[in-house]
C-alpha cells in the first residue's frame, strides 16, 4: 500500500467478516427466510469470497445459486443482473448480455446494468464501446468504480499513462473501508504493468494488494511468479506451495511446477505437473470457455502438448478478440523458445479483471 493509498479495515479482519456474513446468510437461507434481495446478495458474497480465496468451487456454487435465482423469481430484474455476473465470470458473454436485457426490459437499475454491459464489452476486447460507456461515469465527480475501470482498460490496451491517471483518481476517490476493492485494483493495475514486461512495478503493486489483503490468493500468486523471474526462488516456492494446496485453481500448481522444475526439484515438480494436468481436465469438462485459455498455457508449456494448447488457444480467441488471446494463439501457433514460461495466470474474480474469470 502506497503512503497516498486509503486506509481500510485490517485485512485479515475483512476476510473474518466475509465469512461471518456468508455463514449467517446462508443459515438464515436454510430456514427460508432470505429475500431476493438478501439471496442476490449471497451471490456476490459469495463470488466475492471465491475470487480472494482462489476458489472455483465458491464461483461455481455462486453461478448455481444464480440459475436457482432466476428459475424462482423470473420477474426479478435482480436475479437476472446477479446471473449475468455469473455467466459473464466464466466467460458465457452472450448469454450475460441476454441476462442484462432481460434486467433492464424488468426495470432493473441503469448505472448497474451499464457498468456490467461495459464489463462485458472490455472482456471481448471491445476497448472503445467500453470506453465509450465508462468516460461518461466518470465524467466531474464520478465514483471509485468507474474510474477504476477505466485504470483497467487502459492498461489492457498498454496505454499506461492513462491508466495511471485513472488509477490516481480511483485512489483519491474512494471513500469506503473494505480493503477488497483498492487490494483488486492495485492487484490489477500489477497485472497492467506486468504485462508490459516492468516487473519492478509490477511488484510493488501485488506487494501492496498483498500488505493490504494478506489472504488475496491471486495476488500471492503473482508476487511469486514475479519472485521467481526476478531470482527470488526460494521464495517463489514457499509462497506458492500452500496456494497450491488450498486452491482449487490449477494455475498455482502449473507455477509451482514450472518454478522447481527451473530449480531442478524434479520429483516435486513432476507430482505437481500431474495435479494441474487433473484440474484442468476436469476444469475444461464443465467450463471450457473460462478455462481454455489458462489450460492453453499448461499445455503449450509445462503440459508439453502444442496441438491441444493451440486448439483451446483459438477457441479462446473465437470468444474474445483481446490483445492477450491473440498473443496466446500466435505463441501455441510456432515452438516457444527454450526456457520460455507461461504468462501470468489470471485471476478469477470481478472489477475489470482482464479475463473476467469467475474464478480468480
Amino acid at each position: 500500500m502506497t503512503e497516498s493509498g486509503p486506509v481500510t479495515t485490517a485485512g485479515v479482519i475483512a476476510v473474518a467478516n466475509l465469512e461471518a456474513r456468508i455463514d449467517g446468510q446462508v443459515s438464515r437461507a436454510t430456514g427460508g427466510r432470505l429475500t431476493v434481495g438478501e439471496r442476490v446478495e449471497l451471490v456476490e458474497l459469495i463470488a466475492l469470497r471465491g475470487h480472494v480465496l482462489g476458489r472455483i468451487a465458491d464461483a461455481e456454487r455462486a453461478a448455481a445459486m444464480a440459475d436457482e435465482l432466476v428459475r424462482q423469481a423470473p420477474g426479478d430484474a435482480r436475479c437476472y443482473f446477479a446471473r449475468a455476473r455469473m455467466r459473464g465470470a466464466f466467460h458465457r458473454f452472450a448469454p450475460a448480455l441476454t441476462d442484462l436485457d432481460t434486467a433492464a426490459a424488468l426495470g432493473g437499475e441503469g448505472g448497474d446494468l451499464v457498468a456490467e454491459r461495459a464489463a462485458i464489452h472490455q472482456a471481448l476486447g471491445r476497448y472503445d464501446e467500453a470506453l465509450a460507456i465508462r468516460r461518461p461515469a466518470v465524467d466531474g465527480e464520478g465514483d471509485f468504480g468507474a474510474a477504476a475501470a477505466l485504470t483497467g482498460i487502459y492498461g489492457e490496451r498498454g496505454e499506461m499513462d492513462e491508466a495511471e491517471r485513472w488509477f490516481a483518481v480511483a485512489t483519491r476517490r474512494y471513500r469506503g473501508t473494505s480493503p477488497f476493492p483498492p487490494a483488486t485494483l492495485e492487484f490489477q493495475h500489477g497485472r497492467s504493468w506486468m504485462e508490459r514486461d516492468d516487473l519492478p512495478r509490477a511488484r510493488a503493486w501485488f506487494d501492496a494488494a498483498v500488505r493490504r489483503l494478506p489472504a488475496y490468493v491471486p495476488a500471492q500468486g503473482h508476487l511469486a511468479e514475479v519472485d521467481a523471474s526476478l531470482g527470488e526462488t526460494a521464495a517463489a516456492i514457499d509462497r506458492l506451495r500452500p496456494l497450491a494446496i488450498a486452491s482449487d485453481d490449477p494455475d498455482y500448481a502449473t507455477q509451482l511446477a514450472r518454478i522447481l522444475g527451473d530449480a531442478g526439484q524434479t520429483e516435486e515438480a513432476r507430482t505437481w505437473r500431474e495435479e494441474a494436468e487433473a484440474r484442468y481436465d476436469d476444469l475444461l469438462a464443465r467450463h471450457q470457455d473460462a478455462f481454455a485459455d489458462h489450460a492453453a498455457e499448461f499445455w503449450l508449456t509445462i503440459g508439453g502438448d502444442r496441438e491441444r494448447a493451440l486448439a483451446l488457444a483459438r477457441h479462446n480467441l473465437s470468444l474474445r478478440q483481446t490483445p492477450r488471446a491473440r498473443a496466446l494463439v500466435r505463441r501455441a501457433s510456432r515452438h516457444p523458445p527454450a526456457g520460455e514460461g507461461p504468462p501470468s495466470p489470471s485471476p478469477v474474480g470481478r472489477t475489470g479483471d482482464p479475463d473476467r474469470g469467475a474464478l480468480r
